[in-house]
């Protein structure tokens, strides 16, 4: 349905801009009123602010959206939108910038691997201990089987870097099992069980809904190899936590690499810290660590915010049924 209006809109952005990228936001917005805000210390007057806005870029904080009824359009500057999508009117137009990540998201996932497979954490501690000592064979990641569950465009990303390395790789999708250049084949999520036996890497990049939650359990962590990787990066709760914990102590798989843990973050006495073989960091592979990213971003939000305000095709509206972005993004 087009969108028609003859009022005035108040447009919050809460992304950390220069002064030259707030021009851009300023000449895009036209007549409408504009207000840049910092999302890391929403004040009493902020609240206010975002209370009364149509249109908000940027995340602002969830427990505040039920109150922000005025809100028309909100563009997220994370791929993730399940802290929001519960909270929201279901009138409201909901966008991510899933795309952006993709690059420093799969570098990470492939630096965890590297680092895993050819023991470099054991290196570095025994450096700590200032000692000399041979730590054995390594594995190798050329010729590796490489199962990547969520073949978006973090898994896709992650897929073309292994495969670069000589890996065979595998990815699984909710549905379309087209063949793509990313992935020497491509499987429904459904057929997972059956090709976890053979992977020596599992990397899982998933949004957090009913259906991805604790989609690695205990018993798919006892199909996986003794010595198989489990990398995370997309949502801790697609990982069953506490049988995580007990198939790293008995040796049911050989470690894992997180990025994202549930809960999150994790608590000091979290029996997850201590647990053989885990490599943990606090979901840092993406956010605004890498620069290209941070530019991705924000181009990404001026253009769906020029889209919106001009009634055209706003891009990576999110499905509020899947937490996916929806394939059609003509609203």
């Amino acid at each position: 349905m087009e969108r028609v209006w003859n009022f005035v809109k108040t447009i919050v952005c809460l992304l950390e801009l220069s002064e030259m990228e707030q021009g851009d936001f300023i000449s895009a917005v036209g007549e409408n009123n504009v207000y840049f805000l910092s999302d890391s210390g929403i004040t009493c007057a902020d609240i206010k602010i975002l209370e009364n806005a149509n249109i908000v870029i940027g995340n602002p904080p969830p427990d505040l959206v039920a109150s922000m009824n005025s809100l028309e359009f909100l563009q997220l500057r994370s791929a993730g939108a399940d802290a929001y999508i519960s909270r929201l009117e279901p009138c409201v137009l909901l966008a991510n910038v899933s795309g952006a990540y993709g690059q420093a998201v799969s570098e990470h996932m492939v630096a965890m691997a590297l680092s895993i497979f050819k023991k470099l954490p054991m290196y570095y501690d025994n450096q700590l201990r200032r000692q000399w000592r041979d730590m054995g064979q390594v594995r190798p990641i050329e010729g590796a089987s490489v199962l990547v569950v969520g073949a978006g465009d973090i898994g896709s990303s992650f897929a073309r870097k292994m495969r670069a390395l000589g890996c065979r790789v595998i990815g699984l999708r909710r549905h379309n099992t087209s063949p793509s250049q990313e992935f020497d084949s491509v499987h429904l999520i459904q057929d997972m069980d059956g090709l976890l036996p053979d992977a020596d890497i599992v990397a899982l990049s998933l949004p957090s809904t009913p259906e991805t939650r604790h989609i690695i359990d205990s018993r798919r962590l006892g199909l996986m190899k003794s010595d198989a990787l489990l990398i995370n990066v997309g949502r801790g709760d697609a990982v069953d936590t506490e049988a995580l914990v007990s198939a790293l102590n008995a040796g049911t798989i050989g470690a894992a690499a997180l990025d994202v843990t549930d809960p999150e973050p994790l608590p000091p006495d979290h029996p997850l810290w201590s647990a053989r073989n885990v490599y943990i960091t606090p979901h840092v592979s993406g956010g605004d660590h890498l620069a290209a990213t941070t530019s991705r971003i924000k181009a990404m939000c001026l253009e769906n915010l020029r889209a919106y305000l001009s009634c055209g095709n706003v891009r990576n509206v999110v499905d509020r049924s899947t937490g996916y972005r929806t394939t059609q993004n003509n609203i």
